[in-house]
């Protein structure tokens, strides 16, 4: 399975000489608000000490009170991106995020399996945090056929999960039976997301062929959560591009997410950011 081998320090996907600090490339939309997509990605990234790429596929105008405007950049575009940075400095690891059409799934595919990239985590974006559609209808279809066999590891929150698995994902039970539907895609890992669910605590299930697990966090009572798909599937995959093994990354990610959540910014007049700089700011 393509983006499922190990993280590589020696070359990996370019040229035969070590890179000075581990690279991860986002392949995502833009945020102009900062709180989700590329810019969250990027700042997670140098957080964790990792060089971070991008692969910009749209152009979104968004504040804390919602997205009003998308402008898709050219598929080629995209596909030229990936393979302008795999080819000179290299991926530890990739992460998706906002793919928004076929013809960016299909370009991002292509680029991602021409260059072999490892450590593929793809976040499933289908909708914004205030419910605007980022993925367009007759796009699924491809992105459960193209993009899910390349990841190394899908991080579904649950109406994702049941647009992926085709039936709806309520409940603890649904979850793992999402998961399964998950892995039958080709995914090599999953990790179904369940902050939808009621209760105290915020559980999620990490699975794949052998294994599964419940993770387990504080549920942190806040309004301020843009941004917290993001900066999980980015922590995930600036610990696999720093060589750490799936599940250490998947419960490291876990940890980052809980504390930028707990530390979300009263930013704007509506749903404000997680901050995954916190301890930046701490340091004032």
């Amino acid at each position: 399975m393509a983006g499922s081998g190990p993280s590589s320090r020696r070359g990996g996907t370019t040229l035969g000489r070590d890179p000075v600090v581990p690279r991860a490339l986002t392949i995502a939309g833009s945020d102009s608000g900062g709180g989700a997509g590329i810019q969250a990605d990027l700042k997670t990234f140098v957080m964790l000490g990792v060089w971070g790429t991008s692969a910009l596929t749209s152009i979104t105008v968004q504040n804390t009170q919602g997205v009003t405007g998308v402008a898709d950049v050219p598929a080629e575009t995209v596909g030229a991106q990936i393979r302008a940075v795999a080819g000179d400095i290299g991926v530890d690891a990739a992460k998706t995020g906002m793919l928004s059409s076929k013809e960016i799934i299909e370009a991002a595919a292509a680029a991602i399996e021409e260059y072999g990239l490892p450590n593929v985590v793809v976040d499933p974006v289908f909708m914004s945090k205030h419910g605007h559609l980022l993925l367009r209808p007759d796009a699924v279809d491809a992105l459960r056929s193209r993009i899910i066999p390349l990841a190394t590891l899908v991080t579904p929150n649950l109406p994702e999960a049941g647009e992926l698995a085709g039936f709806e994902v309520e409940t603890k039970d649904d979850m793992a039976k999402a998961a399964a539907a998950i892995l039958e895609l080709g995914a090599g890992a999953v990790l179904v997301k369940g902050g939808h669910l009621e209760g105290v605590g915020a559980d999620d299930l990490f699975a794949d062929d052998t294994h599964e697990e419940w993770l387990s966090a504080d549920r942190v009572d806040t309004p301020h959560t843009h941004g917290t798909g993001c900066v999980l599937s980015a922590a995930i995959t600036a610990h696999l591009a720093r060589g750490d093994v799936l599940l250490d990354a998947v419960r490291k990610g876990k940890e980052v997410v809980t504390e930028a959540i707990r530390h979300g910014l009263e930013l704007g007049g509506g749903i404000g950011p997680v901050n995954p700089a916190w301890r930046l700011l701490e340091r004032r």
